[in-house]
């Protein structure tokens, strides 16, 4: 890359090409020897050449011109300020039909009455006749529902379960597809077909039913340039028609039914602008796509017409079936994560179950009748979380050559590799990967199977792990929207976002007394701060700024005005720093920590066993411990907003939060109230315990992980700190046994047990093979960031933004003799290769532009070098004395 800018982006998604709004935001990346003090832009609208302009920064750049139209194209380069500086290559992006100039109207087909979960699909359509040849074409669609487009039967653009998931009262995306080449002289047809999608779909493990609206709509408009210089314009009004599609039945959680034999009915009118929609916009992550097809690795006949094939992942996506046999031929799939001994689907590990209530039995299905040959199954109005399917077709014989798994997911641009000489940990770091691609289907959902919710609590603790596997920056902008869009009034956050339930509107709804959990609503502050520091955005932190607010200070609220019934109960006058305790509202609590065995060796439920005294139970160690973290990080981003007023208070209520933490909850030597390992975590991790008696809560920490028999104990909240936390306090002795613990529960009782994402619960699969829970959900998959920056050795140092700072620190585990990995930081690819050689460590860094590295050797020499190649060796053996644990 040498003097040349490279890696040129605007903040902005699309699927064949970017697609922007009126003033994108420029970045780029430079090699070490192309830094400047300044850059020339330069750039062509509509083939019309721009003035130069200049710019002193080069990440997240404002728009330097004048604002730009609906539909203009854009061609942009940049140089360093200076006249024999070279220029990078040209970068083209195209700005969306903003909702100001939309001239179409919304469609709805007529429909019959169905029961939601049951509903068919409808194919809206017109046709139109062209006089010349195109030069080119562009289609805006979008939908309230889910909708796939055909120009003359092709598929316009590459992007799957379109518009998105978004929560649709507020947030509605567009899609911009090139269907040049699908036009031709004379007549054309453009095709929409429509389902219930996220809209109107079912929501969660109980399928509910989407409160978003109740009837189906698209909108869409197709602007044709043709060689004589002339302009068409094909927008979606009263003329389309309307008419039943082949798939009758279309559910993104129960699956997809098509009917290929479906005789054609008369086609009607549609309806106009029987919806209502909210402004139309474009929005900042990639496109959800088929990123991968897999073929069987195995098809075991399972019985008369019955085979159930092994893709080898669990992941998200569906089958395409080539070979539907001869016409009238019924094809039933069924997806699942497991098998039986005997090598057929299972699925009861997923069903859902509320006490007292009998159990929602798990589904996922599709079903096909063959029609014309030729004809082909692919079901993109669904979407499953499986690794194996069984194929039931009892009338016809099944070419299993025809049968294959189509991978899909958000496409993440890969940022993070890791790799090293323990097979176990490279599996652990594989699996943990796809699960979290799993759950990153437009929105991170906590499984991609029973729920598939986008729950706060999940994606507040993983996303410091997503930064460094994936560029998420767009993808968690997008969903941050979501999130505020589904504010409550008083300023709580929703459990999930979009929240397809609306809790928002519905205030006397069960569910809206367990909103507004610690850990779960302060993602609205977590997220963007951790998205400041990955990327260096301050934008993340201003847009989501104001929601902060509300979701703090109603937390603060909480706390001054209400108080748990057992603290009313012990001391009905409340002492004074307990109005900075917050323990009286509903909290989620620290969440599935490893469940205990009765004198039966039955695993204890706490939520199911005892639902109301689980309810009821004092979680205010958990929220005050929240509510510090919160504060005190709404303090620095205010800081870095320029907010000096708001900054100096939230220091001083941070400070005030701590202090009550440590009256209620922490003991002269060290000791939680809780004396839990995740209380020790959380407070260490979040600087709750006084230095001078850290120690004692490090030895306490570490008694209770022996006195378990040297396995953790942590749960949902604190097992992503747990091993970071021991290696910090010079325990890696500790981190490691537990790291390499291999029965449950540890990660490698998971890779031991043939996982190939991370499961749900511990046990997720037990020693007589049985499943249990989901096994896709990514949350105890934050052990990879400890392998990126222990083993590894690759962080960001503390206050470094957009990873201008770095340390390269490895910390060997045992029999771990070597590792390698990178992170293309917005700075450029850091690489990191480290080996045993003999006595001494060997590391190779490569060093991007802008960005200073700290190295630290495991005997304590360390060196600081800038942008370039590091390579340097020091003794392997640690200076630390490892400390004994309490006995």
């Amino acid at each position: 890359m040498g003097r040349t800018p490279y890696d040129l982006s605007t903040d902005s998604g699309g699927d064949q090409f970017p697609v922007t709004g009126s003033a994108p935001r420029l970045s780029w990346k430079v090699g070490a020897d192309a830094v400047a003090p300044a850059y020339e832009l330069e750039a062509t609208i509509d083939g019309f050449l721009q003035p130069p302009a200049l710019a002193t920064d080069r990440l997240h750049v404002p728009w330097p011109w004048k604002e730009l139209r609906s539909r203009q194209r854009v061609q942009w380069r940049v140089r360093a300020a200076a006249e024999s500086a070279p220029w990078s290559e040209w970068s083209a992006f195209e700005v969306g039909l903003q909702d100001a100039d939309w001239t179409a109207s919304w469609i709805s087909p007529e429909e019959d009455d169905h029961s939601y979960g049951q509903r068919p699909a409808h194919v809206l359509s017109t046709e139109f006749f062209l006089t010349d040849e195109v030069k080119s074409a562009r289609l805006y669609a979008t939908a309230l529902g889910v909708y796939t487009a055909a120009v003359n039967g092709q598929r316009a653009g590459t992007a799957e379960l379109s518009p998105g998931s978004t929560s649709y009262d507020r947030t509605l995306y567009a899609q911009a597809s090139d269907v040049t080449s699908s036009l031709t002289l004379d007549r054309n047809q453009i095709e929409i077909e429509l389902s219930d999608g996220w809209y109107r779909g079912q929501v969660g493990a109980f399928r509910h039913p989407a409160d978003w609206g109740a009837t189906l709509g698209a909108r869409a408009e197709l602007h044709i340039e043709l060689r004589d210089g002339s302009h068409e314009l094909i927008v979606t009004d009263g003329t389309w028609t309307s008419s039943p599609s082949t798939t009758t039945q279309a559910d993104l959680m129960d699956g997809q039914t098509v009917d290929f034999t479906a005789s054609s009915a008369p086609q009607t009118k549609v309806i106009v602008d029987a919806v209502e929609a909210p402004p139309i916009t474009w929005s900042p992550a990639p496109p959800v796509r088929v990123i991968e097809t897999r073929v069987p690795e195995r098809i075991q006949a399972n019985g008369p017409g019955v085979w159930v094939a092994d893709f080898g992942q669990n992941a998200s996506g569906w089958i395409t079936l080539e070979d539907l046999g001869p016409v009238g031929t019924r094809t039933v799939i069924e997806y699942g994560e497991h098998v039986d001994p005997g090598g057929d689907l299972t699925t009861s590990h997923l069903d859902s179950h509320r006490p007292g209530e009998p159990a929602k039995i798990f589904s996922q299905r599709d079903e096909v009748t063959a029609g014309a040959p030729g004809e082909v199954f692919e079901p993109r109005h669904t979407i499953h979380g499986f690794r194996y399917a069984r194929i039931s077709r009892p009338d016809a014989d099944l070419d299993t050559s025809k049968v294959s798994m189509q991978v899909v997911h958000s496409d993440l641009r890969r940022t993070g590799e890791f790799s090293c000489s323990n097979e176990d940990l490279n599996s652990l770091h594989r699996i943990g990967e796809w699960s979290f691609l799993g759950n990153a289907v437009d929105v991170p959902t906590d499984c991609p199977t029973r729920e598939r919710m986008a729950w706060t609590g999940d994606y507040q603790v993983f996303v410091s792990t997503a930064t460094r596997l994936r560029d998420v920056l767009g993808f968690s902008r997008k969903w941050l929207k979501s999130v505020r869009d589904d504010q409550l009034e008083d300023g709580r956050i929703a459990n999930f976002s979009p929240d397809g339930r609306g809790i928002k509107n519905h205030l006397d709804d069960q569910f809206a007394m367990m909103t507004g959990s610690a850990g779960w609503g302060d993602a609205i502050v977590a997220v963007p701060w951790e998205l400041y520091e990955a990327y260096g955005d301050r934008a993340v932190l201003a847009e989501n700024w104001d929601a902060m607010v509300r979701w703090v200070e109603w937390t603060l609220k909480s706390a001054r005005t209400s108080r748990h019934h057992e603290r009313v109960k012990s001391s009905p006058e409340a002492e004074p720093f307990e109005k900075y305790l917050w323990d009286g509202t509903f909290h989620w609590g620290e969440w599935t920590e490893p469940k205990k065995r009765d004198a039966n060796g039955r695993l204890v439920d706490p939520v199911q066993d005892n639902p109301m005294a689980w309810f009821m139970e004092d979680k205010g160690e958990v929220g005050t411990a929240y509510l510090y973290r919160s504060t005190s990080t709404m303090a620095r981003i205010a800081r870095v907003l320029g907010r000096t007023t708001e900054a100096v208070r939230y220091e001083q209520v941070a400070d005030s939060v701590r202090e009550a933490w440590r009256c209620a909850y922490l003991h002269e030597d060290g000791n939680t109230s809780a004396d839990t390992q995740a209380s020790y975590v959380r407070a260490l991790a979040f600087g709750l315990i006084p230095e001078d008696i850290r120690q004692g809560a490090v030895d306490r920490l570490v008694d209770l992980i022996r006195t378990a028999d040297t396995h953790l104990g942590t749960g949902f909240l604190s097992t992503g700190y747990l091993l970071p936390v021991l290696v910090e306090a010079g325990r890696a002795d500790i981190a490691y046994e537990l790291l390499f613990q291999r029965t449950a529960p540890s990660w490698l009782y998971m890779v031991d047990k043939g996982a190939t994402t991370i499961w749900e619960s511990w046990e997720g699969i037990d020693d007589a093979g049985k499943a249990h829970e989901s096994l896709n959900h990514y949350s105890k998959g934050t052990v990879l960031r400890f392998l990126h920056e222990h083993t590894l050795g690759l962080r960001q140092a503390e206050d470094s933004v957009a990873w201008r700072s770095i340390i390269i620190a490895p910390k060997p585990g045992p029999g771990v003799t070597r590792a390698r990995g990178s992170h293309e930081s917005p700075n450029g690819t850091i690489k990191v290769n480290w080996q045993l050689d003999g006595e001494d460590l060997r590391i190779d860094a490569d060093i991007p532009a802008e960005t200073t590295a700290r190295i630290i050797f495991p005997d304590g020499s360390e060196y600081t070098a800038g942008p370039g190649r590091f390579r340097a060796a020091a003794s392997a053996a640690s200076h630390h004395e490892t400390a004994p644990s309490r006995t």
